[in-house]
């Protein structure tokens, strides 16, 4: 993570210490990357760190611009005090672990657009996420209907989408993707996280809904699974900006 790697040597610090400091630090954004929205003591637990040596990179990711802080959503009955700080990775953030995105893409799907049409970037983004469909049929079919929004989940982590499933605040469940490899490029080109959309609800035989996405600016993309239901054509739906988002921070 080169954003992280290249932050400059405090006064007196030996390169080796340097170093050391600098693998922390993309060890502490890359645990955010994988796990969404985290406070400083869940990261301290997660990597191992003293509270003292949380703040201290979190302070210098803070500063370089790589996470930013937010007060944690608290769902229910909130107790005395206020919420958690929670810190989430910046676009610039995003940028520094390399995805796969770059102007090539987001020009070639422009020039699609302009010399044949908004249902050709439609096309192409139904033909490419059609492969992972087809791989993740087997995996998902082989397990009972409670668990396959788990089982989408994992093959979804060993693409690099880092995503898990867990209960949704109403009924049913929340898939979500902490990482998204071509996010800048939907950002343009919302017909991507529309076919996305589309393969869950097909791969899980129910309709689902997107209630968020990183591509507009939410820490995290997040699938709605509703508990029951039967997958329609029409029923994956991406959010506009008017449905709640249940789980961002």
């Amino acid at each position: 993570m080169k954003y992280v790697r290249d932050a400059t040597r405090a006064p007196g610090e030996e390169p080796g210490v340097q170093d050391a400091h600098a693998r922390t630090r993309e060890r502490v954004a890359r645990s955010i990357l994988e796990n969404g929205p985290s406070t400083a003591a869940a990261l301290g637990e997660r990597l191992g760190l003293t509270p003292a040596a949380v703040r201290r990179h979190l302070d210098t990711l803070l500063g370089d611009g790589v996470i930013e802080s937010r007060e944690e959503r608290v769902y229910g009955h909130r107790g005395r005090g206020r919420p958690a700080k929670v810190f989430v990775l910046t676009n610039a953030g995003r940028d520094a672990f390399e995805q796969a995105y770059d102007d090539l893409a987001v020009g070639a799907l422009r020039f699609l657009a302009e010399t044949g049409g908004e249902h050709l970037v439609a096309e192409f983004a139904r033909r490419r996420i059609a492969d992972l469909e087809e791989r993740y049929r087997p995996i998902i079919e082989a397990v009972p209907p409670e668990q396959r929004a788990a089982a989408l989940a994992d093959a979804l982590s060993a693409d690099g989408y880092a995503a898990s499933a867990q209960a949704s605040p109403v009924t049913g469940e929340q898939l979500c993707q902490h990482h998204c490899p071509v996010a800048h490029v939907a950002e343009q080109f919302p017909q991507l996280c529309e076919a996305e959309t589309e393969a869950f609800a097909r791969l899980l035989d129910t309709h689902v809904q997107r209630i968020a996405t990183i591509a507009h600016g939410e820490g995290v993309c997040t699938t709605h699974i509703p508990r029951g239901g039967n997958a329609t054509e029409s029923s994956a739906t991406e959010s506009t900006g008017k449905t709640e988002r249940i789980s961002q921070i």
